[in-house]
């Protein structure tokens, strides 16, 4: 499945929709983002069960903005309503597999009764 471009306008609607969709942010003028380019879209061919989007953050600096992007090219993956993984750089080929499998792996029941603890516990604020 082809990359989606994402804007201000369809990203809540996108990332809060059921399943798993990863994000990249990114700029054309970025050396790391154009390497990283050809393995994100690989890995969309390969996982027609994954929403794969881009966020341009020159054309959508409100966007970026309101996401805290602060280094690019930066990943996002969100599962199910849940933000569960975020870093800066530019990952090779193996280790976005990894992520993927890790993503697909995980119980979010589990998850979501650690997020709510956390929400309940004072000593978290």
């Amino acid at each position: 499945m082809p990359t989606r471009d994402l804007t201000m306008t369809d990203f809540e609607e996108t990332v809060l929709a059921p399943g798993i969709t990863l994000v990249d942010f990114w700029a054309a003028w970025c050396g790391p983002c154009r390497m990283f380019a050809p393995i994100y879209d690989a890995a969309s061919e390969t996982h027609g069960d994954i929403t794969f989007a881009k966020v341009d953050t020159e054309a959508n600096r409100d966007l970026a903005g309101a996401m805290q992007i602060t280094s690019i090219p930066t990943l996002m993956v969100f599962r199910d309503d849940v933000l569960v993984f975020s870093q800066a750089g530019a990952l090779p080929a193996p280790a976005l597999e990894s992520l993927i499998e890790q993503v697909r792996a995980l119980d979010m029941d589990e998850i979501r009764a650690h997020i709510a603890q956390e929400g309940d516990d004072p000593a978290a604020d």
